[in-house]
């Protein structure tokens, strides 16, 4: 082969940290992005909490470098509130928890674990992320512009958001971000299906890569419909048209000049198509995470392997025929409402059947109580508790009491922060000797998990407790409303709660970082783990493996009878 072909010419630096083709670069690159992205968007909520707890009130510290026109004198104006909130959860669920669930965990380590020497297609994997940071760039810049940010809700409901200033910017970072997460689903599809070692069957994949797998075929049927629909609302914005725009809406006491014949119905259901799939992209890496950690801190298989992956296969099927549960308030017909009522319930089951299998692969385990294995036990309690409280959201006779009120965002952030947070947490802490070949800090690391754990409950918890008392959600002063005076210092409690969980995120920082350069260096397999990522050098080479695995088994053969030790690597001849 010719010395200036690129597979034996020596990369520039932009080649080799930039714009790299190699998975492992991606991944990290992923994974630094949406962690600032994470700590941005938690530092948004700190502000909004502010307003919460104490509204009316200058904004310590920061409030007298906001400009006037977000907050004269520190004092927080409503239009600022309706951008922390909108951008708060936008941020979050799409430059955050998906990204870093997705882009960094299964970019680094799905290759690795089937024995890939990369993804399928290095150059679209590269495109992917170099899609993704405009449109987190372009989120970010959106503040600064006339009119601010966006204001209508992380979901962006018609009319309003299409009246609403701020709305263009966040549409054309949509569009970028939406195209970045469909090829790296692609990507990730392909990989899994054709580029297994040898060895490795379908039924001998570890289940990350199961819950990866199924998040890219959900990632590539559910964003295209928001796509659409977001570049619809776009030409609502810009071009005068009326997709959802109905005749005869009154602005400030002016009739708006529109064609109209629009339905603000149908972004709702385009947006709750893509949305609820979206629930459980967030939700299956950090279940697949969790039973990596379980399996390996129990030296034990897991319990129901074919159930976990085939409860993983049920809900990616019924995700996409639930979307309407957000939406009973609507006025569809109670025919059609009893139809997501009972599809909201079944799909409860294989969520259940998953939980219930990783509880039980405690059972009889030699438990390690290191620090991924505390985020992973944490997981199941936190998630059993956000799936439970979903149960009256998604039946319409309770749901009508307790939709846009506190219980919702109770409800959802126990899935999504204290579930896939959680979880993601904990798989930074098991995978990170494999990314840097050097070990965080257990001791820092309890201190931050503990921290999190509590401070997290003292977010969230309290939010049951005013939902259930019916004080509304986006409210930028709640206590205007005499009903809410009652439940008003549980919104302190809240907010205490947040910012302590926000100093408690310092030690993760330093640790990571100090990690990096300094952490105690651990072997190839720090863990003694079975999967095949544990069997190339930490952290790996291009090309990840010097030989070709070959598998001779399944993931998760711990304490087998016969063998002194207690695990059994899936590419070790018996």
């Amino acid at each position: 082969m010719d010395a200036e072909s690129p597979q034996h010419r020596s990369l520039t630096w932009l080649e080799r940290y930039l714009f790299s083709i190699d998975h492992k670069v991606i991944g990290l690159q992923y994974l630094i992005t949406s962690l600032l992205f994470l700590l941005f968007g938690f530092a948004l909520v700190s502000l909004l909490r502010w307003q919460l707890a104490y509204p009316g009130q200058p904004i310590p510290l920061i409030g007298r470098w906001l400009p006037d026109t977000l907050a004269p004198g520190g004092v927080m104006l409503p239009e600022f509130y309706n951008q922390l909130g909108a951008m708060h959860g936008t941020i979050m669920i799409f430059l955050g928890v998906v990204p870093l669930g997705v882009g960094a965990f299964g970019n680094y380590i799905l290759p690795l674990q089937i024995g890939a020497p990369d993804m399928a297609f290095p150059r679209m994997n590269m495109l992917s992320y170099w899609m993704y940071v405009p449109g987190g760039i372009l989120m970010l810049l959106s503040f600064f512009l006339p009119g601010g940010a966006a204001q209508s809700g992380w979901t962006s409901y018609p009319p309003l958001s299409i009246i609403n200033p701020g709305q263009t910017a966040w549409l054309i970072a949509m569009v970028f971000i939406i195209t970045s997460s469909l090829l790296g689903s692609i990507n990730f599809i392909v990989t899994t299906l054709n580029m297994r070692a040898r060895g490795m069957s379908l039924w001998r994949m570890p289940i990350f890569v199961w819950a990866q797998l199924i998040t890219a075929v959900l990632l590539l049927l559910a964003f295209p419909p928001l796509e659409a629909a977001a570049i619809l609302q776009l030409m609502d914005r810009v071009a005068g048209t009326s997709f959802y725009l109905p005749a005869g809406l009154i602005v400030s006491g002016e009739a708006l000049k529109v064609s109209g014949g629009g339905q603000p119905l149908l972004w709702q259901h385009l947006f709750w198509f893509l949305a609820h799939p979206e629930v459980y992209v967030l939700l299956l890496p950090a279940m697949g995470i969790c039973a990596e950690i379980i399996a390996n801190g129990t030296r034990k298989p897991l319990f129901g392997y074919n159930i976990i992956a085939g409860s993983m296969l049920g809900i990616g099927f019924m995700s996409f025929i639930v979307w309407a549960h957000h939406m009973f308030v609507s006025g569809m017909s109670p025919a059609l409402s009893n139809f997501f009522l009972i599809t909201t319930l079944i799909i409860s089951i294989p969520s259940v059947l998953i939980l219930t299998a990783l509880v039980w692969s405690l059972k009889g385990g030699n438990v390690r109580f290191s620090v991924p294995m505390l985020f992973a036990l944490a997981f199941l309690p936190m998630f059993g508790i956000g799936g439970l409280t979903g149960l009256p959201l998604g039946t319409h006779v309770t749901d009508m009491y307790l939709h846009d009120t506190y219980y919702v965002i109770g409800h959802f952030h126990y899935v999504v922060v204290t579930g896939s947070i959680i979880a993601l947490m904990g798989g930074i802490y098991y995978w990170f000797p494999k990314w840097f070949g050097r070990k965080m800090s257990d001791f820092w690391g309890k201190v931050h998990f503990w921290g999190t754990l509590a401070c997290m409950n003292g977010v969230f918890f309290p939010m049951f407790i005013q939902g259930l008392a019916g004080v509304s959600r986006r409210l930028y002063d709640p206590t205007l409303q005499p009903q809410n005076l009652s439940t008003q210092p549980w919104n302190v409690v809240s907010s205490v709660a947040a910012w302590a969980l926000f100093l408690f995120q310092i030690p993760f920082i330093v640790n990571f970082f100090h990690s990096i350069f300094r952490g105690e260096k651990s072997g190839e397999n720090p863990w003694k783990a079975t999967t095949l990522e544990w069997a190339c050098p930490s952290p790996p080479p291009h090309g990840n493996f010097s030989n070709p695995p070959r598998v001779y088994r399944g993931p998760y053969e711990y304490s087998v009878p016969g063998r002194e030790a207690d695990w059994f690597p899936q590419d070790e001849a018996a």
